[in-house]
């Protein structure tokens, strides 16, 4: 069997681990249960979540079972880790629908007819039974006080005027705890997760070794960040959502097409199952055709998340919009003639800008064409039932006025 350790080592894709040799042996030698988690803080997970996502994939492909855990119990605490102010709380009924949302979205990744399909559960269903002794008796003393706030995750809150809440002090345990369960239950033996997790993941690495007697493990991905070191996922109208509905998916195959040159390669590790071979000869190129790079590599991204068809359309437009044409293909929109009455209007209409004072401040920087002319006044409303409207080089749409 392929060791999905090496594999994995190859394109980058490790971070940390613990019992880095032990872990590496298994893996060579057996089919073991994983499992990675992802909170429902929205009705979508987001680009920063595919990295873990593939992750999981690339587990399942070498044989290993995952687990999907969607985090309905720990989504009512918030992950403090790294953070200088507490989650705002979700009502009941948004929690709910997205962890519905959540699980349909983890499963349409996988495929189901594999003898080790994913499985998806979420923490809830295990955790809100337990009393508070319940808990402590079965984490309480297992867990060193001092270690956890020894954690890097910790210190932004320390020396934060909000500090850290015993709420929030209570994520680490519970998350701890759900890998205790999972390993009782499926035999789960690893944990995954993003870099910024180690603290919360070592936890119950520790918790089922001293509570059980028995070996656990942990391994981390890279965070997706851009090349200043800051984290990857966010596009002038926020976050680039993995749901269609959120983002489309020409937005989405465009925010892969306007890469940092420099990330192009690591993403094509990172984001697609290629082999590195064909991705050496993809990426091995000079000047403007790295251009042809990052197209592939939108296109390959896009084919994952949203389908081949989408990927293909995608691209379509993107070379229509950027070709300067009135092509068929060219991403549209269509607005009623209230959302024309102004640029201004225009532009949060088309989401071009989230308000009237960003929308400004792309007009006082001359980043905004109307059929190829640099609108210069907020009352400009000459507008045709058809135009072409640009924000920079980047966003080029057809508007349609109905």
């Amino acid at each position: 069997m392929e060791n999905v350790f090496d594999i994995l080592q190859e394109r980058g894709l490790i971070k940390q681990s613990i019992y880095t040799d032990e872990l590496r042996d298994m893996l060579g030698k057996k089919k073991v249960c994983c499992y990675l988690g992802f909170d429902p803080t929205a009705p979508s997970l987001h680009v920063g979540s595919l990295m873990a996502i593939l992750f999981l994939r690339r587990m399942q492909m070498c044989g290993h079972t995952p687990i999907a855990l969607v985090g309905g119990a720990t989504s009512c605490i918030g992950d403090p880790s790294f953070r200088n102010d507490m989650r705002p709380m979700m009502s009941e009924e948004q929690r709910q629908k997205n962890v519905k949302m959540i699980k349909e979205q983890l499963e349409s990744f996988f495929d189901p007819t594999l003898p080790n399909k994913l499985i998806v559960v979420n923490n809830e269903d295990w955790i809100k039974n337990l009393s508070w002794l319940d808990m402590l008796n079965e984490v309480g003393a297992h867990l060193s006080v001092n270690r956890m706030l020894a954690n890097e995750c910790f210190k932004t809150r320390f020396n934060s005027d909000n500090g850290l809440s015993f709420l929030e002090f209570n994520y680490m345990p519970m998350q701890a705890y759900d890998f205790l369960h999972l390993y009782q239950k499926y035999d789960c033996v690893l944990e995954l997760g993003g870099s910024d997790q180690w603290g919360n993941i070592v936890a119950g690495v520790d918790l089922i070794r001293r509570k059980l007697g028995k070996p656990a493990y942990a391994m981390t991905l890279p965070l997706l960040t851009k090349a200043d070191g800051t984290k990857m996922g966010k596009s002038a109208g926020g976050a680039v959502w993995l749901n269609r509905d959120m983002f489309s998916d020409y937005d989405f195959y465009q925010y892969f097409r306007d890469v940092e040159d420099s990330k192009v390669k690591e993403l094509f590790k990172f984001l697609t199952f290629l082999p590195l071979d064909e991705i050496d000869k993809i990426c091995d190129v000079k000047g403007k055709e790295i251009n042809n790079a990052k197209e592939r590599l939108a296109f390959e991204i896009t084919k994952i998340v949203r389908g081949e068809q989408s990927a293909i359309n995608a691209q379509n437009q993107a070379r229509a919009a950027f070709g300067n044409t009135q092509s068929a293909d060219m991403p549209s929109l269509t607005i009623t003639k209230q959302d024309a009455s102004d640029i201004l209007s225009v532009l949060i209409a088309t989401k071009l800008a989230r308000t009237k004072g960003e929308a400004k401040r792309l007009i006082d920087g001359k980043g905004v064409k109307v059929d190829n002319e640099v609108i210069s006044s907020y009352d400009f409303s000459s507008f045709k039932n058809q135009f072409i409207l640009q924000k920079g080089k980047k966003s080029i749409i057809k508007v349609l006025v109905k």
